[in-house]
């Protein structure tokens, strides 16, 4: 695990919670203090990148899109051409991983997101050009064990991180909104959390439509209608159509460096 920041811890210990040994694992970061700590938290040691690169059979990058070529230009001499390297770079094409590495080199793109800290990620899944089947199966079984997974084509990478990437920040957002309206109306802050937790369960076991779902909460002439109207008249529908699309544009941007 290279640049093991937030996300990158969450992997880690899902792993560990999933039944891999630390002893298998190595991490690496760049302040000494926070080598140690996760060293003390979890067991693992943590080297350099270069002794990452020629030690390790996986090599999981999480840092930021803007220090990804850095990275692996320091990588790139120490790291024979059978290593497997997923990145979990938001932006960052496989392309701009197998033209800084050796020839050949295995690459897998995985865009997860913030609910791997308790093990509710959604991680979306693209082969780089020399990943086999075997490849990807090994990146479902690490990722699978902080959430769920899916396999797209790396077409779409930009669109999933515009959705599930950043999707947890909009419900914050909503329920950020939602909050604040209660407190308004007199409730309390928490209220609306057990709401979330409830909608998210049912979205998810009932395997029902939201559209139907919401139907079943929305009655004739009643007090939910009356709000979806006033959601719909000041266009918060389609603002979040366009705040996806941007994102989705910006996640392209960064795959151009800009």
């Amino acid at each position: 695990m290279l640049g093991t920041g937030k996300i990158g811890e969450a992997l880690l210990s899902g792993m560990i919670r999933g039944g891999l040994s630390p002893a298998r694992l190595l991490v690496t970061a760049r302040r000494p203090e926070r080598a140690a700590e996760l060293r003390e938290r979890h067991g693992v040691e943590a080297v350099s990148n270069a002794e990452a690169a020629r030690s390790a059979d996986t090599l999981i990058l999480t840092v930021k899109p803007q220090d990804m070529g850095t990275l692996l230009a320091e990588l790139a001499p120490h790291l024979p051409v059978d290593r497997l390297v997923i990145s979990g770079a938001a932006g960052v094409p496989t392309a701009f991983f197998e033209e800084r590495l050796a020839t050949g080199t295995p690459v897998v793109r995985v865009m997860t997101n913030t609910p791997a800290l308790v093990d509710e990620a959604m991680s979306i899944i693209s082969a780089g050009s020399h990943a086999t089947e075997e490849h990807l199966a090994h990146a479902e079984e690490i990722f699978n064990g902080v959430g769920k997974t899916l396999r797209v084509p790396e077409s779409q990478q930009d669109a999933a991180t515009a959705l599930s990437g950043s999707g947890p920040a909009y419900f914050y957002f909503l329920v950020e909104a939602m909050t604040d309206a209660g407190i308004l109306l007199g409730l309390p802050r928490d209220l609306i959390v057990q709401a979330a937790i409830g909608v998210a369960v049912m979205l998810r076991d009932s395997g029902g439509h939201p559209v139907k779902l919401r139907e079943n909460v929305t009655s004739p002439a009643g007090t939910t209608i009356n709000a979806i109207r006033e959601l719909e008249n000041h266009g918060v529908r389609a603002a979040l159509i366009a705040g996806l699309e941007a994102a989705r544009d910006r996640s392209r941007e960064l795959a151009l460096g800009t």
